[in-house]
């Protein structure tokens, strides 16, 4: 398994003094997600997690929906000339039955840490089937328990205190206990890290819970979630236009600017509950 941090020397300068010493900084890496031995994506992404990244990658784009789907996740040997591991080339065996990928979602080219839609060939592909609608989900979560949830997300973040320089996806229950966590150098792959954990717990649908993410909230972190039947998503950061017309043409519930005890809520207020002041 590669690192998941690495250490660099740097020359820090404070009001003109100079100090060098050793920085910590988060990895990124490449990582080739393969079908039955054939290329589908390539992502830069922080190593830790790969096979709920692979998984979680697959449920978002629509080719598996539950655990039973895949039948392998391994790493593929000789990824290098003396044919050592670099552990960043995954291979996904999929259950007799199951389609293969459509290669409407095949990326053409390599996908950066910040875009998880970069290549896509053809953007009709992007708005992907919905396995199960969110529209009618029951969740309802008050707003002092909807405040807490950044807090939490930001302490369990382990890698983030020792490099300042990872994304976060956190799914909470309606009560606010956080079921998991997953940290990537791309928000995108954390989410997908952290819906790849749900369906190998056979937990898709995720009913009834709020995805956290740190940074903004974009159209493909909408996809995401509505892939994985979640009907809240909250961020610290702005939504873009896009991702606010996705979530109401789903009736999901979008948060952002999620700081203290402030928010905005863009779609889906009647799963806000105001506590009496």
């Amino acid at each position: 398994m590669g690192r998941v941090t690495s250490r660099r020397r740097v020359v820090r300068l404070v009001d003109g003094v100079a100090d060098a010493r050793a920085d910590t900084l988060t990895v990124e890496e490449p990582l080739e997600i393969r079908v039955a031995g054939k290329p589908l994506s390539v992502t830069m992404r922080t190593p830790g997690d790969d096979f709920d990244l692979a998984a979680g990658f697959l449920v978002s784009e629509g080719v598996v929906r539950s655990a039973e789907h895949i039948t392998t996740i391994r790493y593929c040997a000789g990824a290098t000339e003396n044919g050592a591991n670099t552990f960043n080339v995954l291979d996904v065996g999929l259950a007799a039955g199951v389609p293969p990928p459509d290669p409407s979602i095949e990326r053409n080219f390599y996908m950066t840490s910040s875009c998880g839609l970069c290549g896509k060939a053809s953007l009709d592909a992007v708005r992907t089937s919905v396995t199960w609608p969110v529209a009618d989900d029951p969740l309802t979560i008050d707003t002092d328990t909807l405040a807490t949830l950044p807090n939490e997300l930001r302490a369990a973040q382990r890698v983030f205190d020792r490099t300042g320089g990872l994304h976060a996806a956190g799914l909470f229950n309606a009560e606010g206990r956080l079921l998991c966590l997953r940290e990537d150098v791309g928000r995108h792959n954390a989410v997908d890290k952290a819906v790849g954990w749900a369906m190998k717990n056979h937990s898709l649908p995720l009913t009834s819970t709020v995805l956290m993410v740190s940074g903004r909230a974009s159209f493909e972190l909408v996809q995401k979630a509505a892939m994985a039947g979640i009907p809240m998503l909250a961020a610290v950061s702005a939504p873009s236009s896009l991702a606010v017309d996705l979530a109401a043409e789903l009736g999901m519930t979008l948060v952002g600017f999620l700081r203290g005890t402030s928010m905005n809520v863009y779609t889906g207020r009647h799963r806000l509950l105001d506590r009496p002041r």
